[in-house]
């Protein structure tokens, strides 16, 4: 009965980033349209790839010709950040060898952040919060699929705003002290100077990278405590 009610609790968690899930899945359905990919091959990406960014990479290279290796190649490099999600959920709750694949196919940026932001420490709010994204993502693909005629301009939703918004949303309650702010800020900055020389999914991997050996240096040695910053940055220097 507790892993009902956990379930319920992770799955209405996520509600509040329908708005910001809706129109992504919108625009990928469109996009994969008007590459030429089939209503059944639409739909199969995103219960099978269940990445937004890196469907609408895929769709991208694949209407451009590209080839499979480079297709793959940047798919994974899109996705490589959810290592660093999985390492930090199986560290706060406790996964059995069966729940492990199941948490981590599901897992997306949304769920790790709620999750993480939420205090809870079981399993069924986890796959609660996970399938909940799942349920919306493919219903909105689907609705895209089939009513992709209708919209003419992706433009038009607004995915540049609300996408980006929807994170601001899950990342501002998750900074608590003047440390994660830092790392915060840094990780902006590395995300947006990356972001204006580096292809395909490295952005993502190398602002990863580098905020979390910065949260990891200005942290060491100091668990649950609000690290000053002044102190911490001189040490790692």
């Amino acid at each position: 009965m507790d892993g009902v009610v956990g379930f319920r609790r992770g799955f209405w968690a996520m509600a509040p980033l329908w708005l910001g899930v809706v129109p992504f899945a919108l625009v990928y359905a469109v996009l994969a349209r008007d590459t030429g990919l089939s209503l059944l091959e639409t739909q199969a990406l995103s219960a099978l790839v269940f990445a937004g960014s890196a469907q609408v990479s895929a769709v991208g290279l694949f209407g451009s010709g590209a080839a499979a290796l480079e297709i793959v190649s940047t798919t994974f490099l899109l996705n490589v950040r959810h290592v660093l999600y999985g390492l930090s959920l199986g560290r706060r709750i406790p996964l059995s060898r069966r729940q492990r694949p199941m948490a981590a196919y599901f897992l997306t940026d949304e769920a790790f952040g709620v999750v993480a932001g939420s205090g809870e420490r079981t399993f069924a709010f986890l796959l609660g919060a996970e399938l909940s994204l799942f349920a919306m993502w493919n219903l909105a693909t689907l609705g895209g699929a089939i009513a992709g005629s209708a919209i003419t301009d992706p433009a038009e939703l607004g995915i540049d705003l609300v996408f980006p918004l929807a994170f601001l949303a899950l990342l501002v309650p998750l900074v608590r002290t003047r440390v994660e702010l830092l790392v915060a800020v840094a990780s902006g900055a590395t995300a947006y100077v990356a972001a204006k020389g580096l292809p395909g999914g490295l952005p993502i991997l190398l602002t990863g990278v580098v905020g979390s050996l910065l949260g990891a240096a200005l942290t060491s040695g100091r668990p649950g405590e609000d690290v000053d910053v002044e102190n911490a940055v001189r040490e790692v220097a």
